[in-house]
């Protein structure tokens, strides 16, 4: 008996960039994935054709990426934009349209309306702290053009129940970790990975590690540092790692003179090579005062690396507390301090915490997991799709 292959599906992802940075490296990962399952056909596109992640996009099977340029979504160019990325659209016989944030939201989801793309897939992932009063207002009037809004946690989803989408027509698919990518070469010394990351390989030091941009204060980079302090109190030998890069790094940098961590503060910038740097890590910690769902937790984990975190948007998502690391509340230093110096103080227990989290995300944060839960998405706003197409034929007048 002859087995019908289904076709596949044209999947469009959108970003705005190729800058380094948690939603740019998850669109590449899923765009990975999707090629990888054989189930669609995947384009990329950018309303920015720069930064760093550019040579891996372009190493992907995805043929040209063509950028889609704007200079604000109320001139005459916006209307030019959205001209050729209707013909784009139509051109690739796109199926899905799914954007990364909020320039791409506006720009792809309209866009993605009037080519008459069947699923519509925007994004939210994060809750609030980053986006002005009127950016919030457009967005949710965007939002009521796409099929699904994708929250990358449960977090986000109450956030935007709360700004008034409808629960229904959200759709949580938390961020997935490709283990590799923080999975070092076997064999590695603690010594080769401290040089991999430009920290010093002399003397005991105990490494405590934020990795993190340093363009935006919601960050909040000043409470690592405090903590930091009371944690030189209590572990004389503790170093910290602030890796990452950003305008701000220039204020920090006098920060941590001011509190007398000018010889315990590394900043080795950006960080590429992110499995050595946290091979050689004791403890990892992330002092937002928001997130949606941090990639940088899921790589400490991923790395069996002990956590402290802040108590904000998903944290508690993917942190068991007491099992795979510790939750504080966010500006609170002095409980950061005490939590890390606690984890210095028995790395037994650091060690425990570490293997526990690699396990956690091998099990629900798993690249794996993450395409099967996007795939789910994309099948029930296609079957929708066709749903509605059929409704309408069947509803049309005839004669």
């Amino acid at each position: 008996m002859l087995t019908t292959v289904p076709p596949k599906r044209n999947v469009l992802l959108l970003v705005d960039s190729f800058e380094m940075g948690g939603a740019e490296g998850q669109i590449l990962l899923l765009a990975r994935l999707l090629i990888e399952s054989g189930r669609y056909g995947v384009s990329l596109a950018c309303l920015k054709r720069r930064g760093l992640l550019l040579a891996e996009a372009e190493r992907l099977d995805v043929g040209p990426i063509p950028e889609f340029p704007l200079t604000s979504f109320y001139d005459l160019n916006m209307a030019r934009q959205l001209k050729r990325f209707r013909g784009f659209l139509r051109e690739r016989r796109v199926d899905v349209v799914h954007t990364e944030g909020f320039y791409t939201n506006v720009f792809g989801i309209t866009g993605g309306t009037v080519a008459r793309v069947p699923a519509r897939v925007a994004f939210r992932g994060e809750t609030g702290g980053w986006r002005t009063t009127a950016q919030n207002q457009v967005e949710r009037a965007v939002f009521r053009m796409a099929g699904v809004v994708h929250a990358n946690s449960e977090a986000v989803k109450s956030y935007l129940v709360r700004e008034g989408v409808a629960p229904e027509r959200i759709a949580v698919v938390y961020n997935g970790l490709d283990l590799a990518r923080v999975t070092p070469q076997e064999g590695l010394t603690r010594e080769e990975a401290l040089a991999a990351s430009g920290l010093p390989t002399d003397g005991g030091r105990r490494f405590v590690t934020i990795v993190a941009n340093m363009r935006h204060e919601v960050k909040d980079h000043p409470m690592f540092l405090r903590a930091a302090r009371r944690v030189r109190e209590r572990v004389p030998d503790a170093a910290f790692v602030l890796a990452g890069e950003g305008e701000l790094v220039p204020e920090l940098k006098r920060l941590a003179g001011e509190l007398g961590l000018g010889d315990a503060a590394f900043f080795p910038g950006r960080c590429d090579r992110v499995a050595e740097l946290l091979f050689a890590s004791d403890v990892c910690v992330l002092s937002s005062k928001a997130e949606g769902f941090s990639n940088s937790i899921l790589e400490y984990m991923g790395a069996a690396r002990p956590v402290v975190a802040t108590d904000v948007g998903g944290a508690r998502e993917a942190i068991l507390e007491g099992e795979t690391g510790h939750l504080v509340a966010s500006g609170d230093d002095e409980a950061l301090g005490a939590r890390v110096s606690e984890l210095l103080l028995d790395p037994g227990k650091a060690s425990r915490m570490g293997e526990r989290g690699r396990r956690r995300v091998e099990e629900k944060f798993s690249a794996a997991v993450q395409l099967e839960r996007t795939s789910e998405m994309y099948e029930r706003l296609l079957e929708e799709a066709r749903g509605a197409r059929r409704g309408a034929v069947v509803a049309a007048p005839r004669g």
